[in-house]
């Protein structure tokens, strides 16, 4: 995937990544190049869809950003206008997940409006269980057995088929039973021979070994992924050398969460920071320092922002022009990462 022939050609990147559009296997048997890894120049800023495929998210700030009325005609709306505003920005790289409500739903109808398309990623391994429901009591489930995949890989495949080019395990820990599946290791390795880069996404504070052990999982002597996505902000930025590691092992590295859950946008907790002081001087909002502090990881190939408007979208945009002169100093003080996924367990949906 895409298809020979496909009618929809992918825009950006084209110059500047390297490996083939399905990213060839290397015929050496090591690490193959994945489609869409930087090789040279800055990493780029992607488009995450976890917080507008859903009525409810913990993303913090939903009850003035998102309509009163959260139908599915409404989100679907707020979606295409920010993959729409993507495009004119030239954010070419968007991700969704099943567990993501409606996002690849959402994502399929737009793209099938489109003669030209983003780099298009998606994850399995939740399903969405909430109903349509801010106050369900329970809004996904996690499941990474062998039957999962297959369901959720035929319901992707039929939203997403022409355009998916990666897909990622959602949600690996070191407490998964994926790394002893033979069977299920052998069947995404089977994806990855039709075309589809494999990946897989952390979460947690034992990001950094789940990191590791991804690094190692190998089939028929070849590296199985191609693609890590974890969490890494300023608050939370204990996965960065393993991060450094995984980038020179050749994965492509996204980062997801650069903004806390919306927890560093409040200026009153970066008040006397270097974020909030940088935030001033560039006369720029303090979203776009915080990402722009993760575009300037030199191990980051790409960074995912969680806009739900249209002028979120544009101001997260000004990260990238921010980034060599931000550098990769730290900002704001950490926290550790027991304390911070404490934090982000309280987190209400919301």
């Amino acid at each position: 995937m895409p298809p020979e022939g496909t009618n929809a050609p992918f825009y950006g990147w084209r110059t500047e990544m390297v490996g083939t559009t399905n990213g060839g296997v290397d015929p050496t048997g090591g690490r193959r190049e994945p489609a869409g890894r930087r090789t040279h120049g800055a990493a780029v800023l992607g488009l995450g869809l976890a917080a507008v495929g859903r009525p409810a998210y913990i993303t913090s700030g939903r009850d003035g950003d998102l309509p009163g009325v959260r139908s599915i005609i409404a989100l679907r709306a707020r979606a295409h206008a920010l993959l729409d505003a993507a495009a004119d920005l030239n954010i070419c790289f968007v991700d969704a997940a099943r567990s993501y409500g409606l996002a690849e739903d959402f994502l399929g109808s737009w793209l099938r409006q489109r003669q030209e398309a983003p780099f298009v990623a998606s994850k399995w391994g939740y399903t969405y269980t909430a109903g349509w429901r801010v106050d369900a009591a329970q809004h996904e489930v996690k499941d990474h057995s062998s039957q999962s995949f297959e369901r959720q890989l035929a319901e992707t495949s039929d939203l997403l088929a022409p355009w998916l080019r990666l897909y990622q395990v959602h949600s690996l820990t070191l407490e998964s039973p994926l790394w002893t599946d033979q069977e299920l290791l052998e069947r995404l390795a089977g994806l990855r021979a039709e075309g589809v880069d494999i990946g897989f996404s952390t979460s947690g504070p034992g990001q950094a070994q789940a990191v590791r052990r991804g690094l190692e999982v190998t089939v028929d002597g070849t590296a199985l992924f191609a693609s890590v996505q974890t969490t890494w902000n300023l608050l939370e930025p204990s996965a960065g050398e393993a991060l450094a590691e995984a980038h020179a092992a050749g994965v492509r590295v996204i980062v997801k969460e650069a903004l806390a859950n919306g927890r560093l946008i409040d200026r009153r907790g970066a008040a006397g920071s270097r974020l909030d002081w940088l935030s001033r001087r560039h006369d720029v909002g303090i979203d776009a320092v915080a990402l722009a502090a993760a575009l300037a990881q030199p191990w980051c190939d790409v960074v995912l922002c969680g806009a739900v408007t249209v002028p979120q979208l544009r101001s997260n945009a000004g990260a990238p022009a921010l980034a060599a002169t931000i550098g990769a100093t730290e900002l704001l003080p950490p926290e550790s990462p027991e304390q911070y996924w404490f934090t982000r367990s309280q987190l209400a949906w919301r």
